[in-house]
């Protein structure tokens, strides 16, 4: 139930050629602490509720426990959360022996492109693709909770 990963930019769209799968997810939060975030996500037709705990201090690893619920379920806990929801497209990408998760935002989020890599140790070496651009491992603006609460597309205007 611990999730170790590590988070990217990516820097060009060459992952689309590699990808084995696109799905539209829309997402939003029931409760943003960071001590504890509460997650309700609709990734394709299928709901999800997920509750995560506080980050280590480098940001790559924390508590995560999710289970899936039905896709009604998720539409009427989405209306309940916190303003801010997050809409964005994710591809999956296999290199070697590790799955980037690519999540291509749209909405208040347009712009922004993250890749994911959960790994089984922090030290875990894995192969970085081309299209891999600065790591934001612990930088707490890029995750979607506080994507939730200010967007990449205000940026700028702070």
């Amino acid at each position: 139930m611990i999730e170790i990963e590590r988070k990217f930019l990516v820097i060009s769209n060459a992952f689309k050629a590699e990808a084995t799968s696109q799905t539209k997810i829309k997402q939003g939060f029931l409760n943003t602490d960071p001590e504890r975030t509460v997650r309700v996500r609709l990734k394709g037709n299928h709901g999800f509720l997920t509750v995560k705990g506080k980050s280590t201090n480098d940001g790559t690893s924390r508590f995560e426990w999710e289970t899936q619920i039905g896709k009604t379920e998720a539409e009427n806990l989405l209306k309940l959360c916190e303003k801010g929801i997050v809409d964005k497209t994710r591809y999956e990408v296999v290199v070697e022996n590790h799955t980037f998760e690519i999540d291509v935002f749209s909405g208040d989020n347009d712009g922004l492109i993250v890749a994911e890599v959960e790994l089984n140790h922090v030290t875990e070496v894995f192969k970085k693709p081309l299209w891999l651009g600065d790591e934001v491992t612990g930088q707490s603006k890029y995750y979607n909770s506080q994507l939730s609460k200010h967007p990449y597309n205000t940026w700028n205007k702070q």
